[in-house]
């Protein structure tokens, strides 16, 4: 596989950039592997880059239904951040932060990662309080994260309308400057074209249709264009299919699937250069290196597979920024996606061992997967790689929700992701 750089830059463009290798080949599956990795989006590539690159375990098949990174990872809003409240939240997400921070380099390609910062705006005394919580917890735990006032927001970001006239006044924001955004597609490649480099088997239109199960131990997997694929384990990393290969396996996730939708205006001037997001009014923006204003907020109330959501929630999120950003108003928007989320009851991921010998899982990640899909791949890659989860993992056990342990992101923090 060749790698990237500017003498190669230079020798392909005098051949009019025609002969570029492929990043990865489509192997034929063998009849055995070490590790099967069910799910080619953004978590099960990066699972198998880092099984390569951190554990030395090349034998490993990713098995995707569609194509690679086709689901969510291409179907978001690209966010990335850490402060989260609670500790375990901001350990695993931090971690990803530090991954994110040196990724492009890592990978040998450029995800596009851009540390313009992220805003939590304040509407009421409450959410002045909340933020101040977070900010406070945050810099315990070693995280960057700071209040700005309402005065100091209006020059940050000049699109943002800070007057007293608005229906849902800004009184100030917090910010974490490390934060921003990345470009997904590109994130779903560099960890496809670094796992195929190391040697993993990238299986593209190869859906797996059941487990196969012997005295409670998983042997292998079941497939409709290539029969049955054996492995000593396997680890599921089907975002808001969680459930249906949980089904398969003989046992139950505490997930709900939803739809989560977000749309893209067309390219206009630079306008905006952080992003902005408000619980409170339920909406966020940013602005992509092409000039779209990307635009999302939270999933349908509804459960379903359907990679499209309702068009009340498209309305409800348009409403927000153009309370936000008055001056947008006038803007088109070009298109709409949707991807399938999987929720947990306290919003926080699952990821670890089942009550399958062999088998293990990871989702739950619901809105929150993009910015943690460097720090999800490393820790799952360790935990198929020793048989027992990371100590990052260990807190996002599907045991606590038997024993109470809860991390309950959703109800302390009063964000979803």
């Amino acid at each position: 596989m060749q790698k990237f750089s500017a003498f190669e830059l230079f020798k392909n463009s005098v051949s009019h950039n025609e002969n570029w290798p492929r990043m990865w080949e489509n192997p034929v599956p063998k009849k055995k592997y070490d590790i099967i990795i069910i799910g080619g989006g953004g978590h099960g590539l990066a699972t198998a880059y880092y099984l390569a690159k951190e554990h030395g375990i090349t034998n490993v098949a990713v098995l995707e239904k569609g194509h690679l990174g086709g689901g969510n990872i291409c179907r978001n809003t690209t966010i990335v951040r850490s402060n989260y409240l609670w500790d375990e939240s901001a350990h695993l997400y931090e971690h990803s932060m530090k991954l994110w921070e040196g990724l492009s380099q890592d990978l040998n390609y450029n995800v596009m990662f851009s540390q313009r910062g992220v805003y939590h705006l304040c509407h009421t005394l409450q959410d002045i309080r909340d933020n101040e919580r977070l900010v406070y917890a945050n810099r315990l735990n070693g995280l960057d994260n700071e209040m700005v006032d309402a005065e100091q927001l209006q020059r940050e970001i000049p699109l943002l309308d800070c007057s007293d006239k608005t229906r849902f006044p800004v009184l100030g924001a917090s910010v974490q400057r490390r934060a921003g955004n990345a470009r997904h597609d590109a994130v779903a490649w560099g960890y496809a074209r670094g796992a195929a480099m190391r040697g993993v088997d990238l299986i593209q239109n190869c859906e797996v249709t059941d487990m196969v199960i012997e005295n409670n131990t998983i042997v292998g997997v079941k497939t409709k264009q290539h029969g049955i694929i054996k492995a000593d384990r396997v680890g599921s990393v089907v975002a808001g299919n969680s459930g249906v290969v949980a089904k398969m396996a003989g046992f139950e996730l505490p997930v709900e699937s939803h739809p989560l939708q977000a749309l893209v205006s067309e390219p206009i001037k630079p306008v905006l250069d952080t992003v902005v997001m408000s619980n409170h009014v339920h909406g966020y923006m940013s602005q992509s290196n092409k000039g779209d204003l990307v635009i999302g907020a939270g999933i349908d109330t509804y459960t379903g597979y359907g990679q499209r959501g309702s068009y009340s929630v498209i309305e409800h999120t348009v409403q927000a920024i153009v309370e936000m950003f008055p001056e947008v108003s006038r803007v088109r928007m070009n298109r709409q996606w949707g991807g399938i989320v999987d929720t947990t009851p306290d919003a926080c991921p699952i990821i670890g061992t089942t009550p399958v010998k062999g088998l293990f899982i990871n989702c739950g990640w619901g809105t929150g997967g993009f910015k943690g899909t460097p720090g999800s791949g490393y820790v799952f890659a360790a935990t198929l790689a020793q048989g027992k989860p990371h100590e990052l993992a260990e807190p996002f056990s599907i045991e606590r929700f038997h024993n109470g342990a809860l991390i309950d992101e959703h109800g302390a923090a009063a964000v979803a992701h």
